[in-house]
């Protein structure tokens, strides 16, 4: 049985339009955002009801696009439950430092990049564009863990960073939300289990992938044994997903730890609190 629980991919969406104003990424707000907004107060209430410890909420990226106020207020009116990622244009090599020191400065802990969504239609191609080298530079110079929202198609475009940082700590968020219902052996999983030999990726596994796990002829036992052999569970931490998934804060957990129920005590430990409070100290009891 799991010990403690820390989530590293919740987002919260004001209702107050006015002090948090709207501006997603490509100006076309996600569904979820819209239906299903969920304030820091609502979050820290499913966590209570969740029996999670501490979160690392993610910047909202299809709602509030470059500006981070309302994560760096939430994490700042309560840093005991609180750390939180933050996205800036790494487009801009003039601005992008600057905003990250900017972030971090506000007690944020970790960068994100939305490459790939429902609100964005397939793999963007800027994600080794070398304008985003200063930024880049910048987060690891500041040793701050990037989380990458991507898909297979631009594994390309990784590698090409994983070249250049070969020791920044980069998450991938939702397994690259790989499609597996062709059950297994699973054509696509090489894709991501290549990324095994880079010790800076860490995974992130959420209820994208454990749905997808479920889809047509896969299984979680047929899937998840296999990403954990070669990963191992010190690479992988659990995220939510919440509000954007539907359904509780508690029953998307039980979804979760019901899917790698099979892992040994200590691997589940790992992926449901110690990997995270590895990537994310603030995150620690």
């Amino acid at each position: 049985m799991v010990t403690r629980v820390v989530d590293i991919h919740p987002h919260i969406i004001s209702t107050d339009t006015q002090q948090y104003p709207r501006d997603p990424l490509g100006g076309n707000q996600s569904t979820w955002s819209s239906e299903r907004p969920t304030n820091t107060a609502q979050l820290l209430a499913a966590m209570d009801e969740a029996g999670v410890a501490k979160a690392a909420i993610v910047q909202a990226s299809t709602c509030y696009g470059f500006d981070n106020s309302y994560v760096a207020d939430a994490v700042a009116a309560h840093p005991d439950r609180f750390t939180g990622v933050f996205s800036v244009d790494m487009l801009s090599p003039e601005t992008a430092p600057e905003r990250i020191r900017h972030w971090v400065g506000r007690k944020l802990t970790g960068l994100r990049l939305f490459t790939a969504g429902s609100t964005m239609q397939g793999q963007a191609d800027w994600l080794a564009d070398p304008r985003t080298f200063a930024g880049w530079d910048t987060a690891t110079e500041l040793g701050i863990p990037v989380c990458v929202q991507m898909r297979a198609a631009g594994l390309p475009l990784l590698q090409v960073l994983l070249d250049r940082y070969p020791t920044t700590t980069i998450i991938i968020d939702h397994f690259l939300n790989l499609p597996l219902e062709d059950g297994a052996p699973y054509a696509n999983i090489d894709a991501l289990l290549g990324l095994a030999k880079h010790p800076n990726i860490y995974l992130k596994y959420t209820p994208v992938i454990v749905n997808a796990a479920k889809k047509g002829k896969a299984t979680p036992e047929t899937f998840f044994p296999r990403v954990l052999a070669e990963f191992g569970a010190k690479r992988i931490a659990w995220g939510s997903n919440f509000p954007a998934n539907a359904g509780t804060l508690a029953s998307l957990l039980t979804q979760c730890k019901e899917a790698i129920s099979f892992a040994s005590p200590e691997d589940q430990e790992w992926i449901f609190h110690r990997t995270s409070e590895q990537l994310y100290p603030a995150l620690k009891p």
